[in-house]
């Protein structure tokens, strides 16, 4: 199974350019990243897209996917009908902004419910399920080969247990098969670093069997760390790989043994850290040092 490795751009955001994240990815040797589309891109115009690709393929980068910063996109959940419009607006500009990148998948999260409202969670998944259908047309006539979304780590963020996660997959791989012609496949991006925990910290699944499930249906994931109740995430310099529980080697060992589950005969795995805090003259100053240490170890058991 061949794993390329590549970087999701969320650590610049606020604090350094593309253009400086491109060169450390150079130097690094990583040629693929995965576009951290913030809410300023939302609004931005087409040149500003085609400007980034363009920047990009000067090092030698090729921005491969493109997936939101934050929860944006649980809007469908909200029971309210402007959020839910504005949700699926958002994920057309998505696709598109994924065709001018020159990224083949876009994706984000899928439905996130209101803690105070939990009667809207059914609704909520049921337009979900309605919207990403059409959505996967619309992607099609974009030119991208797949949409993705990432299973999480709360059951109020819809999927995130082994029938949901499957029910999803399947139901939505049969829609395609369906509708071969005029849709591209729907595909989870995998997050090593997701587990679910429940309010009493108890661990009800855990990292490694989420994504083993996932597997049939990953086209990219995630690289994180994360603690043993996945409440924080972190990267992979010397001493957060002490206190995190993601092993690579174990992750690099787990992806050969399932080779043959993967749907496509490659998968690239993101580098998903926040960095040190955003904001601070003394933490800003470390963020390229964080991300040079992680790509050391990813590189370690991932080439």
């Amino acid at each position: 199974m061949k794993v390329n490795l590549g970087v999701k751009s969320d650590l610049i955001e606020s604090r350094y350019s593309f253009d400086w994240l491109f060169g450390i990815m150079a130097d690094c040797g990583v040629d693929r990243m995965q576009f951290g589309c913030s809410i300023s891109t939302y609004l931005a115009d087409d040149e500003y897209f085609r400007g980034v690709r363009r920047r990009a393929e000067r090092r030698g980068i090729r921005i491969t996917s493109v997936f939101s910063v934050m929860r944006e996109f649980g809007g469908f959940a909200s029971g309210d009908p402007w959020l839910a419009a504005a949700t699926r607006r958002m994920w057309e500009k998505l696709i598109h902004a994924a065709s001018l990148l020159g990224a083949g998948m876009a994706g984000t999260n899928a439905s996130i419910t209101m803690r105070d409202r939990p009667e809207s969670r059914e609704e909520g998944i049921r337009r979900f399920h309605l919207e990403i259908r059409d959505l996967m047309a619309l992607a099609k006539r974009e030119g991208l080969e797949a949409l993705t979304t990432e299973p999480m780590s709360s059951v109020w963020e819809y999927p995130s247990t082994p029938d949901e996660i499957r029910g999803l997959a399947e139901e939505l791989a049969a829609y395609h098969a369906e509708h071969a012609e005029t849709t591209v496949p729907f595909l989870y991006c995998g997050d090593i670093s997701h587990g679910v925990a429940d309010r009493e910290k108890r661990v009800v699944h855990d990292n490694w069997e989420l994504f083993a499930l996932e597997i049939p249906w990953m086209g990219e994931f995630h690289f994180k760390n994360t603690d043993a109740i996945f409440n924080s995430t972190f990267g992979f310099g010397p001493g957060e790989r002490t206190r995190g529980i993601v092993d690579l080697a174990r992750l690099a060992a787990l992806i050969e043994a399932n080779s043959d589950r993967f749907p496509l005969p490659e998968v690239t795995g993101y580098l998903e850290i926040g960095g040190p805090k955003v904001g601070r003259d003394y933490t800003d100053c470390h963020v390229g040092e964080a991300l040079v240490e992680s790509l050391a170890a990813l590189r370690e058991h991932f080439r």
